[in-house]
């Protein structure tokens, strides 16, 4: 099993259990909005776009509100039945490169919308999954900040993402370490250097 196959069906677990209405990290986001934003993504790729060009965001808005009446079970039964045949999502190869660290980072961002959260339990597969990913995509994600950035793992594993005036280094198991990368501040790391550089990545925009 893929990490995008393992997470879509835990997030789809995860939606039907706590309903439309949940508050999840996303800014001004409930459930409903994250998952209209998944069907959206993986279903509409012309009216996509918009998830990362501004401009174009009125046209995903508009695609997101056309589930505002869907039934809330029948959302949750298209996003966990995977993309349709005509979808690039279908593609295992695409989906899986796609889609692994995105339904990770939004299964978090439900799971820790509400105060109480704990991370999930280490699952040895999952999290050298989401190490590949995040020492691959960790340069473009930091991108913005303006000194080194380490990556570590409590096992000592480590990575250089990418070298500048100064060091941090961010320790954490990986699905923290994805998730502080996606720019989540609802996560267990720990930033080690000099007090200016730590401030600095701090402050810094992280993500996409």
């Amino acid at each position: 099993m893929t990490l995008a196959s393992s997470e879509r069906a835990a997030i789809s677990d995860e939606l039907e259990r706590v309903g439309p209405d949940r508050p999840t990290l996303c800014e001004g986001w409930t459930t409903r909005h994250l998952l209209a934003h998944l069907l959206v993504r993986e279903r509409q790729p012309w009216a996509a776009p918009g998830i990362v060009v501004p401009a174009l965001a009125p046209l995903t808005e508009r695609a997101m509100h056309g589930y505002d009446t869907t039934p809330w079970a029948e959302m949750v039964a298209q996003l966990r039945a995977g993309a349709p045949v005509w979808s690039p999502y279908r593609i295992g190869k695409l989906d899986e490169v796609a889609n692994g660290v995105e339904f990770f980072v939004h299964h978090e961002d439900i799971r820790r919308g509400e105060p109480g959260w704990e991370p999930r339990a280490a699952d040895p597969t999952r999290d050298a999954r989401l190490w590949a990913a995040v020492t691959r995509m960790g340069r473009a994600l930091y991108r913005r900040t303006p000194t080194g950035i380490v990556l570590r793992r409590p096992s000592g594993e480590q990575h250089v993402v990418k070298t500048g005036s100064g060091l941090v280094t961010i320790v954490g198991e990986p699905g923290e370490l994805v998730l502080h990368a996606f720019g989540r501040d609802a996560v267990r790391v720990e930033l080690e250097g000099d007090t200016p550089d730590v401030e600095s990545v701090a402050a810094a925009q992280r993500g996409v």
